[in-house]
């Protein structure tokens, strides 16, 4: 003899806690109602305003819990949730474009021809990017007796990228580094 369970799955979805409580998950007992086309509708229990949001084919939405009496909103919580995902992506994607980066190049007194146009090659696409750039020089042992030859390179290296950069900064020293940044052209 056997006996045969149905098995069925349960599944709890977390919710996020941004989200607000709709419908049934409200606990309020009675609620300040707010109509879809945000008209005061005054204040009702619960079951009157779930009643409300099921007539118009819409949710009730808890917006505000801590107030007295606490405020629901009748509203399309799918098309609510759509919108704010969208103006939080757009406000991210403006928060990136002021927050460029500054993009650090290490150059040295003697560095060859090839490396220096692979580093410029690889500058110009940062500065069309509208990103800034920071190109710097490490004086090793002697070559600190001689800063004129690498504020040399730091120059060659801005005059190269002269027809997308404009000079932020002139070369300067600190220390054993010596440095200069270059802002996109406008």
């Amino acid at each position: 003899m056997s006996i045969l369970f149905d098995c069925v799955e349960v599944r709890i979805i977390a919710k996020d806690k941004n989200e607000l409580p709709i419908n049934d998950e409200i606990k309020a007992a009675e609620l300040m109602v707010i109509g879809p086309n945000g008209e005061q509708m005054g204040v009702k229990s619960k079951a009157d305003a779930l009643t409300l949001a099921n007539y118009a084919g819409l949710d009730l939405v808890l917006m505000n819990g801590n107030a007295t009496p606490a405020v629901g909103k009748i509203m399309d919580y799918n098309k609510y949730r759509y919108e704010k995902q969208k103006k939080l992506k757009e406000a991210q994607k403006k928060q990136r474009e002021t927050n460029k980066d500054v993009k650090e190049y290490r150059l040295s007194v003697t560095i060859d021809i090839h490396d220096f146009e692979t580093r410029r090659k690889n500058a110009s696409e940062y500065l069309k990017k509208g990103h800034k750039i920071k190109a710097f020089i490490h004086f090793k042992g002697r070559q600190m007796a001689h800063p004129e030859l690498g504020s040399d390179v730091l120059l060659k290296f801005a005059d190269a990228l002269s027809d997308v950069a404009d000079i932020e900064s002139k070369p300067k020293q600190e220390g054993r580094n010596m440095f200069i940044l270059l802002a996109p052209k406008k």
